[in-house]
């Protein structure tokens, strides 16, 4: 008991510094590309996975060995892509609203593993699958009677999201998780670089000292996931991220002074419930994979 209850705190940990993570992003967007904060950020990740890779039985050789290379690669790109994404979202949409869109990532796996990874979706999810989708065409509709285009940014985040997440289930198939992992920051890291110097800015004053803070939180919030995965399933930690709406509502009415429509909160509310539904489904279904380190990235 008190070893899963090690496993739900650390869970929350994780939830609350990358909520965290995403306020800092959002400032740091005010001054600086995405593109760029993006890269600054998988250097640090990129350091921690070949740190983590060293302690490994083998280190960083053994670790790297897989099966499918082009499969990893594609996988460690499209998360560097949906960080990109993520940011530009917080500074387009407003944290809260894009927080919301990007937790209905797993509806949209649940559509995808239909044809990507041939699973079967029953009527039980395939009603949890419309309510969440509703609700994001709550938090999307129209606002004073004009189309707001930058909403579409999560909703293409959240797209390329369960992109990723599907890939790295096909991946956990024939490698570990921490190949996976590993994989995750160094593709990431170096396709991100030879794309962010273009976007290079110079850090002035306090904004050295956030982006300090959002490299440590990038790598402490993912060593804490990483210690979830290992004492709890993904059927029970993954609903934990959902906290992440309450973080996000609260620092983007305080501190960026957004505002919360009725629509924002009620969609919210069915994303949340359709979520959580269409996981507890999945994973009662089968036996959670053994992919749960590797789904643990935060955009």
């Amino acid at each position: 008991m008190k070893s899963k209850t090690h496993g739900y705190l650390f869970a929350l940990l994780a939830t609350t510094i990358f909520s965290a993570q995403d306020g800092i992003s959002k400032h740091l967007a005010e001054s600086y590309p995405p593109i760029f904060i993006t890269m600054i950020r998988y250097w640090a990740f990129a350091l921690f996975a070949i740190i983590l890779a060293s302690r490994m039985p083998g280190g960083v050789r053994a670790t790297m060995r897989t099966q499918r290379p082009y499969l990893q690669i594609v996988r460690g790109v499209s998360l560097a892509v949906q960080v990109v994404l993520a940011i530009t979202s917080f500074q387009v949409a407003g944290l809260a609203r894009a927080t919301a869109i990007l937790n209905a990532t797993p509806l949209i796996v649940a559509l995808l593993a239909i044809p990507l990874l041939g699973e079967q979706v029953g009527w039980r999810r395939w009603t949890a699958i419309v309510v969440g989708l509703c609700g994001m065409l709550l938090i999307v509709r129209p606002s004073h009677g004009f189309f707001e285009p930058a909403v579409l940014v999560p909703v293409v985040g959240a797209v390329n999201y369960a992109f990723y997440i599907v890939l790295t289930r096909m991946a956990g198939r024939v490698d570990p998780p921490m190949t996976s992992f590993f994989y995750t920051g160094i593709a990431g890291a170096a396709t991100i670089s030879l794309v962010g110097p273009f976007f290079w800015s110079t850090i002035t004053g306090w904004n050295w000292a956030w982006m300090a803070v959002l490299c440590a939180t990038s790598t402490t919030g993912h060593y804490l996931l990483i210690r979830a995965y290992s004492i709890l399933d993904a059927s029970a930690v993954q609903p934990i991220s959902y906290v992440s709406l309450v973080y996000a509502a609260l620092v983007g009415t305080i501190v960026f002074q957004e505002t919360l429509g009725w629509g924002t909160i009620v969609g919210s509310l069915a994303i949340v419930a359709a979520g959580c539904f269409t996981i507890w489904r999945e994973y009662a279904r089968r036996a959670p994979p053994p992919v749960a380190l590797a789904e643990a990235e935060h955009p």
